[in-house]
């Protein structure tokens, strides 16, 4: 999955997830710095998610809560985000 285009002020609300939907290691796109980066969620209410994200395309990563319009699924996988889960 590329990297979303879409602005997120021009989201059809109809098609926002809302933020309790998501738990705890879902993979997410987060709108950022005028940016959709790889992130991942770490908690989330019915009114915000806290996300860790990459908010370059450097090893680092972010912390910040974002409400449901600048929070994305997203399919493919970051291996410098994404837990890997052994059965």
């Amino acid at each position: 999955m590329p990297v979303p285009t879409i602005d997120p002020e021009l989201r059809d609300p109809a098609d926002v997830a809302p933020t309790d939907s998501y738990q705890r290691f879902d993979p997410v796109w987060v709108f950022r710095g005028g940016n959709w980066r790889a992130g991942v969620i770490e908690a989330a209410s019915a009114r915000a998610a806290m996300v860790t994200y990459r908010p370059s395309d450097s090893r680092g990563t972010g912390v910040d809560t974002l409400t449901a319009r600048f929070v994305l699924a997203r399919a493919d996988r970051d291996p410098l985000l994404d837990r890997v889960t052994t059965s």
